[in-house]
């Protein structure tokens, strides 16, 4: 049997098991939901969510909480850059913006967004890390996000402890960095008014590639990895800063202070 012949049998195992409703899965484990898990429907194999929350869940590492917004979340990154720029010298610093380098160099060719589809959620995780090296996003603003989903989880009265939930939330924080790809062409078209005659027609492709699911866990790893050892030694000392700077309570409009570049629009967005 070819592995193609595999491949489509395991689907169709997969098929036929999820459209076969298993009665011991008759509620989702939110408490107070009254939907059944989606095992216990024809709609899939979770045992644990209906289908409203195990989607809640893919997209932002909680079945319950939601993401934290720009507006909760930039007083934190604003702060935790200031500190990141005020102890360059540090060496766990250092180590930080040199291991998130480390995972731009590793992450592969840069791919664009609208030719993701398809790939493994590990390899779309490296190439959310190669458009941020293709896009020249300063390694110290991706420390300071995560630095920034620690802060506010420690401020949070109602935090999720999760790993996953961390994770999920400082990778969809750098996963809008650079999220899309852009194209434009210019082309010559016939006149409607004078068909003899040429005209400019300008068209334009924005993608953006969908920020849930396993890509966000396994990019959210890799800045974990690249940022541990900094928040083990100087986490304390990031939230004493941060507080000195009145945060929370200050509304922060930008992340980052004007004059720093985040995203570079290069020519080869632009075709014509």
């Amino acid at each position: 049997m070819t592995d193609w012949s595999q491949r489509q049998k395991r689907k169709q195992d997969v098929k036929d098991r999820a459209s076969v409703p298993n009665h011991m899965y008759a509620y989702c484990r939110v408490i107070h939901c009254g939907r059944p898990a989606r095992a216990g429907t024809s709609d899939g194999l979770d045992e644990r969510y209906c289908r409203a929350h195990a989607d809640h869940h893919q997209r932002h590492g909680s079945p319950l909480k939601g993401s934290y917004t720009a507006r909760e979340l930039n007083p934190y990154r604003r702060a935790a850059l200031a500190w990141i720029v005020a102890h360059e010298d540090s060496r766990w610093v250092q180590n930080a913006v040199q291991r998130v380098r480390s995972l731009y160099q590793q992450a592969g060719p840069y791919i664009e967004a609208f030719r993701l589809r398809g790939m493994p959620p590990q390899e779309r995780a490296k190439a959310a890390l190669a458009r941020l090296r293709q896009h020249g996003i300063d390694p110290r603003l991706v420390v300071a996000a995560w630095l920034a989903v620690e802060l506010i989880l420690l401020d949070d009265p109602q935090p999720v402890h999760s790993v996953e939930f961390k994770r999920v939330q400082a990778a969809k924080v750098v996963h809008r960095m650079a999220s899309g790809s852009h194209r434009r062409w210019v082309r010559e078209v016939p006149s409607p008014v004078w068909p003899s005659q040429k005209q400019a027609q300008v068209q334009e492709l924005h993608v953006y590639p969908r920020s849930r699911g396993r890509v966000l866990r396994h990019l959210g790893e890799a800045l974990e990895s690249a940022v541990e050892l900094l928040v083990d030694h100087h986490l304390a000392e990031v939230q004493a800063y941060v507080r000195e700077q009145g945060v929370p309570g200050t509304s922060a409009v930008r992340p980052y202070p004007k004059g720093w570049v985040v995203r570079r629009r290069r020519k080869d967005e632009e075709k014509t």
